[in-house]
């Protein structure tokens, strides 16, 4: 099969696009043959400094497509049959082996290019506000980084549950427009403004009840800055890629807390918990009650291209790799 593959970590750079082995169906498994690849924000993190679990190492973290053959044991699925499914590595080719408990069917009428934008996505989103952000109906929410993948699904997720109002950041006036269509209140251009400020200001000074915070850095210090007293943030990543620790004493004189929220760690730990939030989400995808953004589709031959648009912050929503 042909892969976006490496050999050592580094920039988009040290991508090639190769001839690789096929990967080994094991017990308990599936083969899938992909067809489209949600790049995560961790696959990034990973090429730039992962653990390398193969020589050559085919990062990513998502796919999408159709069962390609069934393992040992696995009575669930039928080959051909559509499904999404996350692994720790191996997205970014042409076929991936997964285990069955990470594979989720994929629902009448929902697009497989849809569909591989759903669960590590809507399920960060999902954890972020309700499991630990412990969200109810008539409190409000800021949503920093509003228009990447897990931003737009909090967004969205936050207003359905009854949030009377949320506040979501940008780099551009022109993408805070187009948050609106999700259900965001009121944008902030964090390039323009003073994100915790303006915060305060249009909340008449009590700030906001969580945050959900995928940038970490100087910007957790902003969510921290933004809420209200005994107020809360989620805390999902370091998408800012900043090496300095945040300062987050301040959380002290809020009473407020701060939890950190790591998806995986959940689908190891709790698998059927997560299994049923997923297929939940998949399924309100599928009727239209929720919306997957995607803004740009590559070869997968042109993976350094595609990582390198996320990281130049230009997308709105998520970008798809497709064999």
């Amino acid at each position: 099969m042909r892969a976006a593959c490496y050999d050592h970590t580094g920039g988009p750079d040290v991508f090639r696009y190769d001839e690789v082995p096929d990967p080994e169906l094991r017990r308990g498994g599936l083969l899938i043959d992909v067809q489209a690849v949600s790049i995560q924000g961790g696959d990034l993190l990973h090429r730039q400094g992962g653990v390398l679990t193969s020589t050559p190492h085919i990062v990513g973290y998502q796919a999408a497509g159709t069962v390609r053959a069934l393992g040992d044991g696995v009575t669930d699925f039928t080959v051909g049959q559509p499904v999404v499914a996350t692994m720790g590595a191996g997205s970014h080719a042409e076929i991936a082996s997964v285990p069955a408990g990470s594979v989720y069917a994929i629902p009448d009428g929902l697009a497989i290019d849809q569909a591989a934008a759903v669960p590590i996505e809507f399920g960060t989103a999902d954890d972020c506000l309700f499991e630990f952000g412990h969200l109810r109906a008539g409190e409000t929410v800021l949503i920093q980084a509003g228009a990447s993948g897990v931003g737009l699904a909090a967004i969205q997720l936050a207003k359905a549950a009854g949030a009377t109002k949320v506040f979501a950041t940008a780099s551009s006036d022109e993408r805070l427009a187009r948050l609106h269509e999700y259900g965001m209140d009121e944008g902030i251009n964090y390039v323009t403004a003073d994100v915790a400020r303006e915060v305060m200001r249009l909340t008449d000074g009590r700030g906001v009840d969580l945050v959900v915070d995928s940038v970490g850095g100087r910007t957790l210090e902003t969510s921290i800055a933004s809420l209200a007293y005994r107020g809360r943030v989620s805390w999902v990543g370091q998408a800012g890629r900043e090496q300095r620790p945040p300062e987050v004493w301040p959380i002290m004189q809020k009473n407020a807390s701060l939890t950190g929220v790591f998806l995986g760690a959940e689908m190891g730990i709790d698998p059927k918990r997560v299994r049923a939030m997923i297929e939940s989400l998949l399924a309100r995808v599928a009727s239209g009650e929720l919306r997957v953004a995607i803004d740009t589709v590559f070869p997968l031959a042109e993976a350094e291209q595609a990582h390198r648009y996320i990281e130049d912050r230009k997308a709105f929503g998520r970008v798809l790799l497709k064999p």
